[in-house]
């Protein structure tokens, strides 16, 4: 998974966002491209109109006509389970005059009315009624054109339901490549089944997007930011360490941190602060794992921590519970971030309450963690501030370019190397091409 410079890693020169050299080992990120409106834009028209982008988990609509409203890339949508039980998602626009359709953040429904004029729309997003429909000519051909709208493509892999806006996008398969293996680990770790818990946590960042993405994938600053967590887990008898762990590009933008030394995990890896009781379970649960599906991909799902990141919006925290986090850019410094709990179906009442006591301890928006980093992006976001319009060199750009050394000889990527996040921009460069001749300021030396 490890790419090497005979794999044609892209070097994009003098005067763009991106400058990458492989002679003095460099890589780094102007800065313009957390701060900039003609950015963001181009990443809304170019990224998240032509990407698969994760909308939700199918068991957050258990129930026919079961609702959810949510935006992805700026556009609000309905995402629903309709009274024939398929899984959909329509932008929530009227037809007739493009009012939003439904207002509730969630519900059950068996029909969405337009407040406007009432038109009517089913859960299945047919035009069920419309006042005055004598007014129209040949009215079952125009009310045939007025269904509510879908998401050009929706496709669900693991309960996990993704969308696009671009009809032509390639497979959600082969957009997810290796990342979907791991979110079928995450799926097989109960017997009965994964579900996400009712209720979400919702917050937003004073921060650029891709300042989540690469926190997430910067296992560099676990140490430094999170030194009360660090501090508390090895009072508990858990030897925290960065030893033996890795970062993984696994290709299409999305990347992973494989950590073993950072917390335990309930059911999986037993640490001291989960209790004696939760020992013995932990034992049975990775001896029934085995038995059902095999020593070594019971291992492989159960031995190690990870942090993925699916390009361009999902984060999964398999840690000390499992977190799946949805980022949604609303301009070049804010983010919104949605967040919930993937729990196994049939757990019992004490290791559930357990399982949510630790994840708030950490990643929950109260955490040990998750404030710290939130104070880091911002803290970022504001700091790039200084630097604009600064020409002189290097002083505009952002440096990633811990471990190329240890890349440019094709070894395995450290968790506390920068590896995992240069994967991503370099994705974010492609994608995303030319802005602008004028966007980024031009890095003098080294490139």
């Amino acid at each position: 998974m490890t790419q090497t410079m005979a794999e044609g890693l892209v070097d994009t020169g003098h005067g763009g966002l991106i400058a990458q050299d492989w002679n003095q080992l460099t890589f780094r990120v102007n800065r313009e491209a957390y701060r900039s409106a003609e950015v963001f834009q181009a990443e809304r028209e170019r990224i998240w109109n032509h990407n698969w982008l994760y909308l939700g988990h199918e068991t957050e609509i258990p129930n026919k006509n079961d609702y959810k409203v949510r935006t992805l890339g700026g556009k609000p949508l309905i995402f629903v389970r309709g009274g024939d039980g398929v899984v959909r998602a329509f932008l929530n626009s009227c037809p007739h005059r493009g009012t939003v359709v439904c207002r509730e953040e969630q519900g059950n429904a068996r029909n969405f009315q337009c407040f406007y004029h009432a038109w009517t729309f089913n859960s299945s997003g047919k035009l069920s009624a419309l006042p005055g429909d004598d007014a129209y000519a040949e009215l079952e051909r125009f009310k045939g054109t007025m269904d509510l709208r879908p998401v050009a493509k929706l496709d669900i892999h693991e309960g996990f339901v993704f969308v696009s806006f671009d009809p032509d996008v390639p497979p959600l398969l082969e957009h997810l490549g290796e990342a979907a293996d791991v979110l079928s680990m995450a799926a097989e770790q109960s017997a009965s089944g994964m579900t996400t818990l009712p209720g979400i946590q919702r917050y937003g960042v004073k921060g650029n997007w891709k300042l989540a993405v690469e926190n997430a994938m910067d296992g560099y600053h676990f140490a430094p930011t999170h030194n009360t967590f660090v501090g508390y887990l090895r009072e508990t008898g858990f030897p925290v360490t960065d030893d033996d762990q890795y970062a993984h590009d696994l290709g299409g933008g999305h990347s992973m941190l494989v950590l073993t030394g950072h917390n335990g995990r309930l059911g999986m890896i037993w640490e001291p602060r989960f209790g004696e009781a939760e020992k013995e379970r932990t034992r049975l649960n990775r001896e029934a794992m085995a038995e059902r599906l095999g020593q070594e991909r019971a291992d492989a799902i159960g031995d190690a921590s990870r942090i993925l990141f699916v390009f361009p919006n999902l984060l999964f925290f398999d840690l000390e519970a499992l977190t799946i986090r949805q980022l949604e850019p609303v301009a070049p410094g804010r983010t919104d971030v949605r967040a919930w709990q993937y729990v196994p179906v049939d757990e019992e009442p004490d290791v559930r309450a357990m399982r949510l006591k630790t994840m708030t301890s950490f990643v929950g928006p109260g955490g040990l963690a998750t404030p710290d980093d939130i104070e880091a992006y911002e803290a970022v976001q504001r700091g790039i501030e200084a630097s604009k319009g600064d020409t002189r060199g290097f002083n505009d750009w952002s440096d990633m370019s811990r471990g190329m050394e240890r890349e440019s000889k094709g070894e395995k990527g450290r968790s506390i190397d920068e590896g995992a996040m240069r994967s991503f921009w370099r994705h974010w460069d492609k994608a995303l091409g030319k802005v602008s001749d004028a966007t980024a300021t031009e890095y003098g030396s080294g490139c």
